[in-house]
């Protein structure tokens, strides 16, 4: 497999991984607090990320590369679970998968400021193009749903895009997994205590599905999908393969369709299908 395969390969791989994370938290704050989730997510996958970088003994990033992790924490570890959280105790998993269709611009803008990537100027009318999309059907009278949520919506973008083009500059140095390790590692101080002091007195009432929830963004979510997705953005370009966000929710939709029994419209499925269009025309011109 080549290169360039491989980079499209890997970013669908962490993707497809990723369109189960709103469904998921939207699953765990049903039962739990959403500072909890957020926090216990990290300090889970920090764990997790700890022994693995024990076990393969990664030698430690030095000491230019620490600004970067800063940022990564920020945008992926704190800021996006964080946000979607909060968001998700608004709206609907559904509601809030549209706005993913908004991730691919955010993380090709801060591939150009921190990454110092130059897409064509065809690429950027394909990114916006599907942005537009999304943002229309936001204007059609999705905001009448929850103000609040919506907003915190766009704060979770803002701060995802950031870390998404952070890690995966950092990870043409040091690794895709290893990256996410460092940062979930780094930010272990700030979460173990957290989670303790956000956890809630008793679990009695937390249901299976919340628990299921809890595990799949502390593994899958916060750990495995960044594996491939940063190895993909690291290979074949952040502006580039990070297009294939535009996919994500069309494969959320779904899952909250099936596993939430949550109600996807006619117009949720022409926004996102109309925003799939762009993914072929910005790869090629990217």
């Amino acid at each position: 497999m080549n290169k360039a395969t491989s980079a499209w390969v890997n970013g669908f791989i962490g993707m497809l991984i990723f369109s189960g994370s709103l469904p998921a938290t939207r699953a765990a704050v049903i039962d739990l607090d959403p500072l909890f989730v957020t926090c216990a997510r990290a300090c889970i996958a920090g764990i997790l990320g700890f022994a693995l970088l024990g076990l393969s003994r990664q030698r430690r990033p030095d000491r230019q590369d620490f600004a970067s992790l800063v940022l990564t924490i920020l945008g992926v570890v704190v800021g996006f679970p964080l946000f979607t959280a909060l968001a998700l105790q608004h709206i609907s998993s559904a509601h809030s998968l549209v706005y993913m269709g908004l991730l691919p611009v955010s993380t090709a803008l801060f591939g150009v400021i921190r990454g110092g990537e130059r897409p064509r100027a065809t690429f950027w009318l394909f990114a916006v193009l599907g942005s537009v999309f999304v943002v229309g059907y936001a204007a059609s009278g999705v905001f009448r749903a929850s103000m609040q949520g919506d907003l915190l919506m766009l704060a979770a973008i803002v701060v995802c895009g950031l870390g998404y083009a952070e890690g995966a500059s950092l990870s043409r140095k040091l690794g895709g997994w290893q990256v996410i390790s460092w940062a979930l590692v780094l930010s272990l101080p700030l979460t173990l205590p957290l989670t303790l002091l956000t956890m809630p007195d008793s679990f009695a009432g937390v249901g299976t599905p919340a628990w299921i929830g809890l595990m799949y963004v502390s593994v899958f979510s916060m750990l495995v999908g960044f594996i491939f997705w940063y190895r993909g953005l690291a290979q074949g370009g952040i502006a580039a393969v990070g297009q294939l966000q535009l996919l994500q929710p069309f494969f959320g939709l779904g899952l909250a369709a099936l596993f939430l029994h949550e109600t996807v419209s006619w117009a949720m499925l022409v926004v996102t299908l109309c925003t799939v269009v762009c993914v072929a025309g910005a790869k090629r011109y990217a």
